[in-house]
């Protein structure tokens, strides 16, 4: 599924820019598997949501330039009836 691949992309991203391991634009686009263009995209829509990314050209690589870490959880579970009795953001069908 899509939404999963682009989670998985978002946190490899998030540790190689923690780890200051991004390699070129180019290198790193390719190694999370996505164009150059999609991956500028990407950066920007994090620097949105306030990560302070920056490139550095003397060592090639992406870095936060302060302390910071992106963390997408995804939890999948079969709720019981009990608990579906309990959910209160929607509409219940019983």
């Amino acid at each position: 599924m899509q939404l999963f691949k682009y989670i998985n992309r978002i946190n490899l991203l998030d540790r190689l820019i923690r780890q200051r391991s991004t390699g070129t634009p180019t290198e790193l686009a390719l190694r999370i598997g996505i164009s150059v263009s999609r991956l500028y995209v990407m950066i920007d829509e994090l620097r949105e949501q306030g990560a302070p990314i920056v490139y550095s050209r003397q060592r090639l690589t992406y870095y936060y330039s302060a302390e910071f870490m992106i963390s997408i959880v995804v939890k999948i579970e079969v709720l019981e009836d009990d608990k579906l009795r309990q959910l209160s953001g929607g509409s219940k069908f019983f």
